[in-house]
């Protein structure tokens, strides 16, 4: 059987750019971070792992032509969240979290926090990046959404609601800013090799009844074609794309990278 390696980066350039990336310390949003630093952008690192945005900083490689600002934050301070995307040019929301559990168990409180970070705060930080971006008559907009944007899983629901959302979201953004010069995307990845999928396994084993070992083949990956966990890199070359000048029709869109799970 042949693999296809992973393709080299687009071809992106965003110099003079002001980027901001939530849950960058980790995972996607670290990726992407370093991607969009790579690419010539000052990135304004969001997160309230301060451990982890110092270690991303200091991963930063020598001569990149971007910087990496570490910004320590809740997303549940909302107002704080609004200031802190002043005088953006590229938002990315990629800010998480997930817990596994059937509907009548599911904390209330849980479910708020998730609305909260994955949906309430995407659009506070809207609010406080679009009036830079219509100034400037440019601005990108990519929220990372995921399959579950687009589909929905059983144990879910307020994953499944606040990614629902941020569609929704997403593409009244695209509507409002298209005048504008600004473009408003989903990406969609499916299970991605992430801290977050991770400490998902044991959840997942208890809620299907299955052992922990039979979670990746048996329930991650059952629906996908391709049967591989998605790389943290391969989710922020699709960023980087939608960023370039050859993208700037797309907008109101949802890029799946799922395997083919949404292929059935």
């Amino acid at each position: 059987m042949t693999t296809i390696g992973t393709p080299g980066p687009v071809s992106l350039d965003l110099a003079g750019r002001t980027a901001l990336v939530t849950g960058a310390a980790g995972g996607i949003g670290r990726a992407c971070a370093l991607r969009l630093a790579a690419a010539g952008a000052t990135v304004r690192a969001v997160d309230r792992d301060a451990a982890g945005l110092a270690a991303l900083a200091a991963d930063l490689p020598d001569g990149t032509g971007g910087t990496i600002e570490p910004r320590v934050l809740d997303l549940t301070d909302l107002d704080a969240a609004e200031r802190a995307a002043a005088g953006t040019d590229l938002l990315v929301n990629n800010a998480g979290l997930q817990l596994v559990r059937p509907i009548e168990e599911f904390p209330p409180e849980v479910f708020h926090q998730v609305l909260t970070v994955m949906l309430e705060a995407p659009f506070r930080l809207l609010r406080g990046a679009l009036p830079h971006m219509y100034e400037r008559g440019w601005g990108r907009i990519v929220n990372i959404s995921s399959v579950h944007g687009l589909r929905a899983s059983p144990f879910k629901s307020a994953y499944v609601a606040a990614k629902h959302g941020l569609e929704g979201l997403s593409k009244t953004a695209a509507l409002e800013g298209a005048p504008h010069g600004v473009t408003s995307n989903c990406v969609n990845p499916g299970y991605v090799r992430t801290p977050l999928v991770e400490r998902q396994i044991a959840d997942q084993a208890a809620a299907h009844g299955i052992p922990e070992e039979r979670v990746l083949a048996d329930v991650l990956l059952a629906d996908a074609a391709v049967k591989r966990l998605l790389e943290p890199e391969e989710v922020a070359e699709a960023v980087a794309y939608l960023c370039t000048p050859q993208a700037s029709f797309v907008t109101g869109a949802s890029l799946t990278l799922d395997g083919g799970w949404t292929a059935h």
